[in-house]
């Protein structure tokens, strides 16, 4: 279970990086960054916390995380939604289309996740508007993650997949990495 809640992580983690400018380019002068609008750091835990359960009890999707590392999965995932919302985290994972080689998955699996996301959102109340400017930026994503073109889900993980390696427990209890102060 803890392998599943870290593949989903990772998973949005590594997608949310790849589009960390389309974030910054839509906020606008004067405005809040969204990681602001989420309400920072804590509502960004609580929501990825969330999510990584839902899609851990998900049948669609959670074979593809049977390999994984959760807890290396939920530190990406809070890093890179904090980064790509404008955040002061920096996101030390994987690139996505090296994070999901080899996983196959699938179209289904990938709307599977946007819904459990979804989910978790709505259930801390995140108002319309910073949800459809979360989704707007994790969406893009899809073309490198998904490797096969199929409304499939609950697919098996390919023998062929090798998950990352665990972190130390030091660095995961630690928590986001946050940028230096200039």
């Amino acid at each position: 279970m803890n392998r599943i809640k870290q593949l989903v992580v990772a998973f949005c983690m590594l997608a949310a990086v790849s589009v960390t400018a389309a974030a910054q380019d839509s906020m606008g002068a004067g405005q809040k960054s969204l990681y602001d609008r989420l309400g920072g750091i804590d509502a960004i835990k609580a929501v990825v916390g969330e999510f990584a359960g839902r899609v851990l009890a998900d049948d669609r999707v959670n074979k593809k995380f049977a390999k994984s590392d959760a807890p290396r999965l939920v530190l990406h995932l809070e890093e890179i939604v904090c980064k790509v919302t404008g955040g002061p985290c920096e996101y030390t994972g994987l690139g996505m289309k090296e994070a999901h080689k080899n996983m196959k998955v699938t179209d289904g699996e990938f709307k599977a996740l946007v819904e459990d996301l979804v989910g978790a959102l709505d259930k801390f109340n995140v108002p319309a508007q910073e949800k459809n400017d979360l989704l707007k930026i994790l969406g893009p994503l899809h073309d490198q993650i998904v490797e096969v073109k199929s409304e499939a889900t609950g697919t098996p993980l390919p023998g062929n997949f090798k998950p990352a390696p665990a972190l130390p427990k030091e660095q995961t209890d630690a928590g986001p990495k946050m940028k230096s102060p200039k």
